[in-house]
């Protein structure tokens, strides 16, 4: 009977953390037209965005539109939002790696889009629909990080800071170039880097559309740290022994961790601690957890 009750619990905390984890941040209520926005994003083909899960338990997403420098065009928002479902959805997940092809990370959005969808109503809702994405994509339970090789510019900047961890390659650079545009972030960049880097550097970084190379990323905290290879194979086999330290052991744990580190950001601390009280209860007396206790390893 208790074992009965146990299972049920465990399995309504696991429902009600992805029913959080999905919840939008805007609806019909504050204006938005998701299905409206879909069909002019459809308008504007090109480039992909492709995704590979491994064995491991880390995926590995790829910009792929080299001859625009990874910009996003319409098709490869609507691709994005796709494999953000599909990774919510993986079970076995642990890791994120997101990267550009063509040895760049991404230089925004494809300005064929951004000129067709220029009046309030669509870059409202663009707006939207991307931040509804990068918020998803932020909450998933994988360790997730930007491997930004070349530039990483505008969108493609505020694309980094929805990743847990930046790693960059010797040469790359990080700019908020959204002022030079007569704009300021509108995929959520802004929030992000304030809890990243604090509301000074920001303003900074902001106010004065700085190139941000590797060295400086890693002093402002922007950047975890600078790879030595340049090349895109070189580079993505850094960035996996570097995820590896993080992603070791357990699937439900490694989940479990990513869970109870997003409430405590995003969440008021009383409903933070209640989060973390029912993933807790996920573990508690799981078998990682029963298989730790059998070997010993609490201080190996």
């Amino acid at each position: 009977m208790a074992i009965s009750l146990w299972k049920n619990l465990l399995q309504t905390t696991k429902r009600r953390i992805l029913q959080q984890r999905r919840v939008s941040l805007y609806n019909g209520a504050h204006g938005y037209e998701e299905e409206l926005i879909k069909k002019k994003l459809q308008q504007f083909a090109g480039g992909s965005i492709n995704l590979s899960k491994e064995d491991n338990g880390v995926a590995i997403l790829t910009l792929n539109n080299p001859k625009l420098m990874n910009a996003f065009t319409g098709s490869m928002m609507l691709e994005l939002q796709e494999r953000v479902t599909e990774l919510e959805n993986w079970k076995d997940g642990k890791g994120l790696i997101i990267y550009g092809a063509g040895n760049t990370f991404c230089s925004g959005s494809d300005l064929n889009a951004v000129k067709a969808i220029s009046n309030s109503q669509d870059g409202m809702n663009m707006c939207m629909f991307m931040q509804n994405t990068l918020t998803r994509l932020m909450r998933l339970p994988l360790i997730s990080v930007a491997l930004i090789q070349g530039k990483a510019i505008g969108g493609g900047a505020e694309l980094t800071t929805a990743c847990d961890f930046r790693l960059m390659t010797p040469g790359s650079e990080i700019r908020f170039v959204h002022k030079h545009m007569g704009l300021v972030p509108g995929w959520g960049g802004a929030a992000r880097l304030v809890h990243i880097v604090g509301s000074g550097t920001a303003l900074r970084l902001l106010g004065g559309a700085a190139r941000v190379d590797p060295e400086t990323a890693l002093r402002l905290g922007l950047s975890e740290e600078t790879l030595s290879s340049s090349d895109g194979t070189g580079a993505l086999e850094e960035a996996r022994a570097w995820l590896s330290q993080y992603t070791e052991g357990p699937a439900s744990v490694i989940r479990a961790v990513k869970k109870v580190v997003t409430a405590g950001r995003e969440l008021p601390l009383e409903a933070a601690l209640r989060t973390e009280k029912d993933v807790f209860g996920t573990v508690w007396g799981g078998p990682a957890n029963l298989q730790a206790l059998l070997k010993k390893t609490k201080h190996k």
